[in-house]
């Protein structure tokens, strides 16, 4: 697409591939989330879009990528990167900012399906945006969150850098959550060599805005 490359952006890993869905990729996530993204009676996500039934949870997902390719803009954008092993899609890891080209700091979530958790994918997925942030898009910051009974996430943080960067309480389905909050500097990110970003300066201009 001309008018719109972010579709030939594509960030590439020993093992992964992570790139904007095509339609089909699309469905197939949708099938990922019907599967199951959680256990039953935990809640990873503070909108609680997984606690519905299978086809809803399936529509959810891929609704929600519709309406951040609808509403991007320099100013406001979330790259929801489908990650594909061996072609397959098994999740989502997305990075998004506002006001980047003032800020350079970028926030990141994600999700695998149930049946490829436990193989190192969240890691790996994770280190591949923080090095599209940090390398490609130059990024001085990267924040992160997740419920303090996470401990995929955490663990995932754990491994990258981050520093401890506070605490929230939330509503969480009408219970009381603490969230822990982390950041990553730059000078604490350690770059990545085996992975590999394609198609990205046809792409800058959507993410960083020019400046006056």
């Amino acid at each position: 697409m001309r008018h719109l490359p972010l579709f030939d952006l594509s960030i590439h890993t020993p093992r992964l591939e992570l790139r904007l869905p095509s339609l089909a990729q699309l469905d197939e996530l949708g099938d990922r989330a019907a599967e199951g993204i959680h256990e039953e009676g935990f809640m990873p996500f503070l909108f609680p879009w997984s606690d519905v039934p299978p086809a809803e949870r399936a529509r959810r997902a891929i609704r929600y990528h519709f309406r951040q390719w609808g509403e991007w803009t320099p100013e406001s954008w979330s790259a929801e990167f489908a990650v594909l092993l061996d072609g397959e899609v098994v999740g989502v890891q997305g990075v998004f900012a506002k006001d980047f080209g003032i800020t350079r700091e970028v926030n990141t979530g994600s999700w695998i399906g149930r049946r490829f958790q436990g193989q190192g994918i969240g890691t790996e997925m994770r280190r591949a945006v923080l090095h599209f942030a940090f390398e490609g898009l130059g990024a001085e910051q990267a924040v992160t969150s997740a419920f303090e009974d996470n401990a995929a996430s955490l663990g995932v943080t754990g491994k990258l850098g981050y520093r401890e960067d506070g605490i929230e309480i939330r509503n969480r389905m009408g219970t009381r959550a603490a969230i822990r909050r982390f950041r990553l500097d730059r000078a604490d990110f350690s770059p990545a060599p085996d992975v590999e970003i394609r198609g990205l300066d046809a792409c800058l201009p959507l993410f960083i805005a020019p400046t006056t």
